[in-house]
């Protein structure tokens, strides 16, 4: 297999992460996205969508789209699982790692596309939903500080997809100063503790 990937980019790290846990080693070739390598006919042949990451599997052909990526992987590797031991631990999780796309991390991309000059000329830049994204972001931080009182990780009582996705929204988030609070005690401890894992601190 071959993973078609970033280092700078919060999906691609998502995945870094995931693998690290499975402690799968996959050959990685970096896309340069600051000459956006990721727009010319070369990489559209292998994902139209022009985004990463992409795996390449053995039989040549491509899988896309982060979670679809770490269903591949958790199948490959069931240990340690990370996407639900049960079906309603399942549930539970995609339910979480749901939240934590769509409150945070799609939050958190929304300002950086919007706001950075690092999509200046790629898209059409309206800077004024770019704010509106980060204040909803800050607001979706003070959510998940209170959600995490009372319970370890973001799903429950053990690691799993869902805090990938929230720490690498969160931490990508410093690039348009979305920030965890001082006051938001239950979410830096949560922070603290899973930036502590080698597979976090290493993706």
């Amino acid at each position: 297999m071959k993973l078609y990937t970033s280092p700078i980019a919060p999906n691609p790290r998502r995945v870094h992460v995931f693998l690290a846990e499975k402690s799968l080693e996959v050959e990685r070739i970096e896309i340069d996205i600051n000459a956006a390598a990721n727009r010319e006919p070369a990489f559209r042949a292998i994902n139209p969508m022009g985004q990463l990451p992409v795996l390449e599997l053995d039989d040549g052909s491509y899988l896309a789209e982060t979670m679809a990526i770490c269903r591949y992987l958790e199948g490959l590797q069931p240990d340690p699982d990370l996407l639900g031991r049960d079906f309603r631990e399942a549930a539970t999780i995609e339910m979480w790692n749901r939240r934590m796309e769509h409150e945070i991390a799609l939050a958190v991309f929304a300002s950086f596309q919007m706001t950075h000059e690092f999509f200046a000329g790629r898209v059409e830049q309206v800077p004024e939903f770019g704010e509106v994204s980060r204040r909803k972001a800050l607001s979706r931080l003070e959510w998940l500080d209170e959600e995490l009182c009372g319970r370890e990780f973001v799903a429950g009582d053990r690691f799993t997809v869902a805090d990938i996705t929230a720490v690498c929204a969160i931490d990508f988030g410093r690039v348009v100063k979305i920030r965890i609070d001082d006051g938001q005690k239950n979410l830096a401890r949560w922070h603290a503790t899973v930036s502590a894992r080698p597979s976090v601190s290493a993706g």
